[in-house]
């Protein structure tokens, strides 16, 4: 895992350790997005924009005060997390930057606003069973959640199949499959099973997809690793997150710095 998380050195400034943008939250789900760029802050990239609702900005400003509320390049994007399908201003945003020829998170609402056949990206999908239901039959797949759950590597690899992008089918195992490949994590930490770890997870996978973009992109890192070592991160911060209190997942994003800074 330590491999993909990129430790600054003396030549580096706040781009050069990669940047992560954000099309997150909405007026109705305002934490999601201070749940994403905490997490991707505390993993250790240079610099977070920020773009959404005025409220959620002023929001995200209060907390994390360090985030850019303005449009400009982005190793990574996330979006989608707390974006209900019918926001027409983060939808347009959305479909703007998948259109392009970068590295995106797809959570949540983007995981329907989003047309994966008119993508230029390379995206991570971050469904749920739900979402994953939804999802498939969208793309001409009916499956009722009770089938996904049943056979959640199956699924993944449909969902795969049927977007040509990575997905990452959440749950108590969390299932990577890309084309034919798939990996079945082992059972997640319980602590996780709380509102909001989604949105740190997704946050924590565009950090590494931003700090590790020159080598996705050029080959040298394969994206199924990077994020994979992601998603293990996020277990490790939610098992350090418990050992001394009940966790929330706002914990959880601000434990992830700490297993950083141990070097695991």
């Amino acid at each position: 895992m330590s491999e993909f998380i990129r430790k600054p050195n003396a030549a580096d400034d706040k781009y050069s350790r990669g940047v992560v943008g954000f099309i997150t939250s909405s007026e109705m789900f305002p934490g999601a997005a201070l749940l994403g760029i905490t997490a991707a802050m505390r993993t250790g990239v240079g610099m977070v924009r920020y773009l959404g609702p005025q409220h959620v900005s002023d929001l995200v400003l209060q907390s994390r005060p360090e985030t850019v509320l303005q449009d400009g390049r982005a190793q990574a994007w996330v979006v989608g997390s707390g974006v209900p399908v019918d926001d027409e201003v983060q939808g347009a945003r959305i479909r703007k930057v998948v259109a392009e020829k970068n590295l995106v998170v797809v959570d949540a609402g983007a995981l329907q606003i989003v047309d994966f056949k008119a993508c230029a990206a390379k995206c991570v999908l971050t469904p749920h069973a739900g979402e994953a239901t939804t999802l498939l039959s969208s793309l001409g797949h009916a499956i009722t959640r009770s089938e996904v759950e049943a056979d959640s590597i199956a699924s993944a690899l449909r969902i795969a199949e049927l977007t040509g992008q990575l997905t990452v089918l959440k749950g108590n195992r969390t299932v990577i499959a890309q084309g034919t490949k798939t990996y079945q994590f082992d059972p997640a930490p319980p602590v996780l099973a709380t509102a909001g770890s989604g949105d740190v997870l997704a946050g924590i996978i565009g950090a590494l997809l931003a700090g590790n973009a020159d080598g996705i992109l050029s080959g040298d890192a394969e994206l199924f690793d990077v994020v994979k070592a992601a998603i293990n991160l996020q277990a490790q911060a939610a098992a350090l997150a418990s050992q001394d209190s009940t966790v929330v997942a706002l914990d959880i994003a601000e434990a992830v710095g700490r297993v950083v800074a141990a070097g695991e």
